[in-house]
């Protein structure tokens, strides 16, 4: 089965070495008070192989900070399992798929079990030469890591119980991304938005130090989504990308095309720590938002605003900037 055309299903052999692979769903109520993500995975190393279920969760309490709770539970190997028609992923009592989530979480830091339903999601534009956001990159092998967007916005209904108490997310919203490869860049800054008052706003973005042919470059993906209608700025469609800014957990850039310039502003205060990939290993520390606040303008060449839109529910990672 040709996978480049469906990069939500397992891509990897049971049997590879130094390879991970990785599920990233979002979910936020409708009242934007709770954020929650699930990244099952699996991680194929000499004398580690092993599959988990990764979470990162945060609410908003009466001081309008979001405190993040995070995990990471482990499983054997043989508690992995997966089906592609239709596409699910289950770790240990944990199902995963394109129409349901069913989670059993138990860690020493707070237990989360419930079920979700995932409604028809939104995906991004694609052709033969460019089936997925990586474009023609899609089709390289060997790269150091594959990124793919599943679905910029779908509605969730159902419920969690997160230590205990009942979480409703029915009208919610969510988002679903994965990677997979050997190891996540060694710089990269990734955000994330669809929690925008304008509710057919879905923002992407990735700036990643890519190594390629024995040597290294900055290569950037930028996805809008306003009304069905898509604005993509990436290295591969000849676009640029001035970033002006990267300090204290804060984000300046601008993309620019031949018809439009989009400019964001993005500022990241509490995230958690997460476990990323290296060299297919699950060791190293990096830091997600999941309340940053983001302000993007996107506008023609002559400067007229075509949409512009604020949110303080962006999913924000900065990674050795």
């Amino acid at each position: 089965m040709n996978k480049h055309n469906q990069p939500i299903l397992f891509q990897g052999i049971l049997s590879d070495q130094h390879y991970f692979e990785g599920w990233y769903f979002k979910q936020i109520t409708h009242d934007k008070k709770h954020v929650i993500s699930f990244i099952p995975g699996i991680s194929l190393v000499e004398n580690d192989r092993h599959c988990f279920v990764q979470y990162i969760y945060a609410e908003l309490n009466k001081g309008d900070e979001r405190p993040i709770q995070t995990g990471y539970i482990r499983y054997p190997l043989e508690e992995f399992g997966f089906t592609d028609v239709p596409f699910s992923v289950r770790i240990g009592d944990n199902i995963f798929s394109e129409t349901e989530i069913k989670v059993n979480l138990q860690s020493e830091k707070m237990s989360i079990a419930g079920s979700l339903q995932l409604g028809l999601f939104t995906s991004i534009k694609k052709s033969w030469i460019s089936p997925g956001i990586m474009g023609f990159f899609t089709y390289i092998p060997k790269m150091e890591c594959y990124h793919a967007i599943i679905s910029m916005h779908h509605t969730i209904n159902g419920s969690l119980s997160i230590d205990h108490e009942i979480i409703n997310f029915d009208n919610g919203t969510g988002y679903l991304e994965k990677d997979w490869g050997i190891s996540f860049p060694k710089e990269y800054i990734w955000l994330q938005c669809n929690s925008f008052a304008d509710e057919t706003v879905s923002l992407f973005l990735s700036i990643a130090h890519i190594p390629f042919m024995r040597m290294s470059f900055k290569g950037f993906i930028c996805n809008l989504s306003v009304n069905n209608t898509e604005y993509r700025f990436a290295t591969y469609s000849g676009s640029k990308m001035k970033l002006a800014k990267v300090e204290n957990g804060r984000i300046n850039v601008i993309f620019s095309d031949r018809k439009t310039t989009l400019t964001i502003e993005a500022s990241s205060k509490s995230p958690g720590v997460l476990i990323a990939p290296h060299l297919g290993k699950m060791k190293d520390k990096i830091k997600e938002e999941l309340s940053g606040e983001v302000r993007f303008k996107l506008t023609d060449k002559s400067g007229n605003v075509i949409c512009e839109n604020h949110s303080q529910a962006a999913g924000i990672e900065i990674v050795g900037y």
